[in-house]
């Protein structure tokens, strides 16, 4: 037993010593886990916990200006920039990320990025809506400086698209038409018209015989979503001739999606009979590229006057356009074609061959060619073709700025018929060909307190006068060349002034070929220019000038808003302007003007120094007023100007001669606007415009100047139907009581008897006060309708601006409808 009882001790101690063991293993061992999955798990918990901090700063791609309330997103987390532009994310996990910023002008910008460690970073994003230095200035951009700037936006283009440019710009305070007839305009800004005032297509300056009083703009409207009209000397980047103001037609802004767009307008005219046809189609892709095409048919009848219609005063003009190209943001080209065709009849009885008839038109008002309303447009009348090819391309770099480039062609074909007798009657008395190179290459570099936009311009015309007219030529053969640089430097003072100055220098070169009469060229050119003499022939002599003018021209200017309610505007220029072929070489009987113009090869360059103040006040009255006053003035030295100095009569008819002189002016004047809203729904706006001049040199007014006018519209606007509105206008012109008096004699046998009687050539017509109306609305999804009166009391009245306001009165009562069709 004591065996037994010992050997089952022994077992026990050896088992108890065995577990004891075999627990301090199992102890060890789950120790030994425990210990690697807290170091893996401390491990995990580190990296976890492991977060960075990423900073930076959003700013615009050209001007390096910070953007405020730029959004900015790193995977889920997502801040706002300050006014400083900077953003900051205090705790992002390492890990990767899409980050994306946008702001409200911009294009999104999107990038992929890992987050390991702190990260600084700048984003930069590209404008798309808001792109100053397009062509484009009106209001809608940024910024205009010192520029005093109307803009005529789509709404008021496409109510009034029946229109030709001169009338459209007529609506402008300070701009009104100088006219031959009632189908030829051109714009008339502050008293200058012709050369004075530059016309911008599509950034192509127009070259289209402009000289001429009667060679209307070849523009077709409908091609355009808004017209800038900037007026004095100062917008010195478009060239130096601007002296009077520029005018600047843009197309719609491409949209960067895949889309087919277009319109199609048709519209019906009864004064005249007639109507016009407008289309336009657009495809734009996402990728920026686009193509595009368009064009339009008018054609009209003999014109109404109040109880009667002018007999050959139809008119029928046709246009297209085309381009292609790709507008990215940082690169982009175009090519672009547009075309257009017009003919015009000129009133049969301003060409009157009898100088007895000539007088009772000019005094007594007596008209003659009346009623018997035909299509036909026969003689006297314009046919004219201008056509434009262009090429551009631009190209941004990050730090050195915007590249542009232009080059572009244009052809003018302009024929002129008189009333001739036989196989002449079908030749043109006029047939000039016109072609015209020009290219450019333009830097802007932008910062956020200042610009700078240089550039060089090169230009090569070519004029020939075909001969086979048989006719003498009034404007001669010649090459011009031109080439320019200009500098325009902006700068931002503070918050409330900006300040820019501007200079340039342009070099031009007529290097013509003419025949003078012996007398004329010995009694007025052989002793000053002997050096262009050629050769004799006859009577006649072959001269060659050769004439090289220097222009320099600079301007200066601020923009100062000292409250929120109140912008000033200030600018001074100088500007210096080559003579047009017109006045230097114009010799004969302009045909569809129905005057001999004179010309003059002493004329020297023109330089006309400027001053614009603009003030423009927001008040609050009712839903809001705002005021502007616009006063200008502008002295030349050497101003151009062009009078009546007799009266010709020969086998073609009688017509007033007209010659320019080279004299010392000075006008001045004001534009005034006023806008208010009277509800929501009711809008009133006025517009005055005065102007005074002077020939100083003669001590008398200067001819054909702007009479006072004054304009009021009243405007009904409701949302039911889409875009319904409703309008009623009142247009009131005073009589000019300052014009010089330039009346000549005329000399006709009546009846046996010989008279000699003065013609009343300056006497300016009454003031009258005409009123239009209109309404348009969206009659159905994508159409419109738009119904317009002009002249609804079918008042008679003539304009002091129209050169052949002795012969005729303005047009009588129209009423025109436009349906247009959007997709």
């Amino acid at each position: 037993m004591r065996s037994y009882e010992h050997f089952k001790k022994i077992q026990i101690t050896i088992f108890r010593k065995s577990t004891l063991k075999s627990t301090q293993s199992i102890y060890l061992t789950m120790k030994l886990i425990y210990s690697f999955m807290l170091i893996l798990c401390g491990f995990a918990f580190t990296n976890a916990q492991q977060a960075y901090t990423v900073e930076g700063t959003v700013q615009d791609f050209h001007d390096k200006t910070m953007l405020e309330n730029a959004v900015v997103k790193i995977g889920e987390f997502s801040t706002k920039t300050d006014k400083n532009g900077k953003f900051s994310f205090n705790k992002i996990p390492a890990g990767k990320y899409i980050l994306i910023a946008k702001h409200p002008d911009c294009n999104d910008y999107t990038e992929n990025i890992g987050v390991t460690q702190d990260l600084h970073i700048t984003i930069t994003l590209e404008h798309h809506v808001q792109d100053i230095e397009t062509v484009t200035i009106h209001g809608s951009h940024k910024s205009n400086g010192s520029l005093v700037i109307k803009t005529l936006d789509k709404s008021e283009i496409e109510k009034n698209s029946t229109e030709n440019l001169g009338n459209l710009l007529s609506q402008i305070s300070g701009v009104t038409a100088l006219k031959t007839g009632n189908n030829i305009t051109k714009p008339v800004i502050h008293g200058l018209y012709g050369s004075r005032v530059s016309i911008l297509n599509s950034g192509v300056k127009m070259a289209e015989q402009e000289w001429g009083v009667e060679h209307a703009p070849n523009i077709d409207v409908n091609d355009f979503e808004h017209i800038d009209v900037i007026k004095g000397a100062s917008a010195l980047k478009y060239g130096n001739e601007g002296v009077g103001g520029v005018v600047i037609l843009e197309p719609a802004t491409i949209p960067k999606k895949d889309t087919l767009m277009g319109n199609i307008k048709l519209s019906g005219i009864s004064n005249g009979r007639g109507g016009e046809i407008a289309a336009n189609l657009l495809k734009s892709w996402k990728n920026a590229w686009f193509i595009k095409t368009g064009g339009s048919y008018r054609k009209l009848g003999d014109l109404y006057i109040p109880h009667h219609t002018l007999q050959n005063t139809g008119a029928e003009v046709n246009s297209f356009n085309f381009s292609f190209g790709n507008h990215s943001f940082l690169q982009g080209f175009d090519v672009s074609y547009s075309g257009i065709r017009q003919e015009f009849g000129i009133y049969r009885g301003a060409h009157l061959g009898s100088p007895s008839d000539f007088y009772k038109a000019i005094n007594l008002g007596q008209p003659y060619f009346l009623d018997d309303f035909s299509y036909e447009i026969g003689s006297p009348k314009q046919e004219v073709e201008h056509h434009i090819a262009k090429i551009s391309a631009y190209k941004r770099f990050e730090n050195f700025g915007k590249l542009t480039f232009q080059y572009s062609f244009q052809l003018n074909r302009r024929k002129e018929f008189d009333i001739r007798r036989g196989e002449l009657n079908a030749l043109p008395s006029m047939d000039l060909r016109l072609i015209t190179h020009s290219a450019s290459l333009v830097h802007l570099i932008e910062r956020p307190d200042w610009s700078l936009e240089s550039g060089i311009s090169g230009g090569f015309q070519d004029n020939y006068p075909n001969p086979a007219t048989r006719a003498r030529r009034l404007i001669p053969d010649y090459y011009r060349y031109d080439a320019g640089a200009f500098s325009v430097f902006k700068y931002k003072l503070n918050a409330k002034l900006n300040a820019e100055a501007a200079i340039r220098y342009d070099f031009s070169r007529y290097d013509a070929y003419k025949y003078y009469d012996e007398s004329d060229w010995n009694a007025r050119f052989a002793a000053v220019f002997p050096e262009f003499f050629i050769q004799k022939s006859d009577s006649r002599i072959l001269a060659r000038p050769v004439l090289d003018y220097h222009n320099f021209s600079a301007n200066i200017g601020v923009d100062y808003v000292p409250f929120n309610n109140l912008e000033i505007k200030f600018n001074v220029s100088r500007a210096d302007r080559t003579p047009n072929p017109a006045e230097l070489f114009a010799d004969g009987l302009h045909h569809s003007a129905a005057i001999v113009e004179e010309g003059d090869l002493r004329i020297k360059r023109e330089t006309l120094y400027q001053a614009n103040l603009s003030l423009v006040s927001k008040i609050n009255v009712l839903k809001g007023l705002r005021i502007e006053a616009a006063p200008y003035m502008m002295f030349s030295d050497n101003f151009i100007n062009q009078i009546p100095t007799g009266v010709q009569n020969s086998n073609r008819g009688v017509f007033p001669i007209w010659s320019y002189k080279q004299i010392k002016a000075r006008i001045f004047g004001i534009d005034a606007d006023a806008e208010l809203k009277i509800s929501d729904h009711l809008k009133w706006n006025t517009g005055f415009s005065a102007l005074k001049g002077d020939d100083l040199s003669n001590n008398e007014p200067l001819i054909l100047m702007m009479p006072s006018n004054l304009r009021n519209s009243i405007e009904w606007k409701m949302n039911t139907p889409d875009n319904f509105y409703l309008r009623l206008e009142n247009v009131s012109v005073f009589r000019q009581n300052r014009f010089p008096i330039r009346n000549q004699n005329v000399d006709f046998i009546e009846n046996g008897t010989f008279f000699s009687e003065e013609l009343d050539l300056s006497t300016p017509p009454p003031a009258y006060t005409v009123f239009n109306a209109s309404v348009g609305a969206d009659v159905a999804k994508n159409f419109n309708i738009n119904f317009r009166i002009n002249n609804i009391f079918n008042t008679e009245y003539r304009e002091y601006l129209n050169r052949l306001r002795f012969f005729m009165p303005e047009n009588g009562r129209n009423f025109i409808i436009t349906l247009k069709y959007n997709f």
